[in-house]
């Protein structure tokens, strides 16, 4: 059991024991290797993965072949399409690993099962998901108002430590600029 997912839970929702063993009996684990497509445009997204080591990346891939990183899930958050997941359609994003990770996921019918059995949980990914949508907006609002140089310092203060750990390909791609502009603002002291 992760100590890490227990304190992930405890931001939101207070679990008594019987219920941790609830959650727990549900919750399945994985190990991936870096690269690794965990889910592929047009594929339906069939888990929820909470990252307890390593990290994934969400992208969408557009009609020239381009990557467009939506978002970064290192340890301590949660990853899905979110659409895909819980209406059951294909997805519009792939999720990858960037890392070699450990992962502890539900599929819906066992999530279903556990918002029946203990009420708390579905309080819990209700919140998650409220704070999905804010951080989105966030996010919408940022790519549309803000300067190249404005949205790497967001990214930095949003994943720290994630630079050192992640291809500058990526995190150009989550910047929506090439990774020579990326390059060029590092050198920059300023920020």
């Amino acid at each position: 059991m992760s100590e890490l997912l227990l304190a992930n839970f405890a931001l939101h929702v207070t679990l008594a024991p019987d219920e941790q063993e609830q959650v727990f009996a549900l919750l399945q684990q994985t190990k991936v290797s870096k690269r690794t497509i965990l889910l592929r445009a047009g594929e339906i997204d069939r888990h929820v993965y909470f990252i307890d080591k390593g990290c994934l990346r969400m992208f969408h891939t557009d009609t020239e072949g381009q990557e467009h990183n939506l978002c970064f899930y290192p340890e301590n958050w949660w990853a899905l399409d979110s659409a895909s997941f819980f209406k059951v359609r294909p997805a519009s994003n792939s999720i990858q690993a960037l890392e070699d990770s450990s992962l502890y996921y539900f599929n819906l019918p066992d999530l279903e099962r556990l918002f029946v059995q203990v009420p708390k949980m579905e309080r819990f990914f209700r919140i998650l998901t409220q704070n999905g949508f804010d951080m989105f907006q966030r996010r919408v609002t940022s790519n549309l108002s803000k300067t190249a140089e404005q949205r790497y310092r967001e990214f930095r203060k949003h994943y720290p430590g994630l630079e050192q750990r992640i291809a500058q390909k990526h995190i150009a791609g989550y910047l929506g600029i090439t990774a020579a502009f990326l390059s060029m603002m590092r050198k920059d002291k300023r920020l």
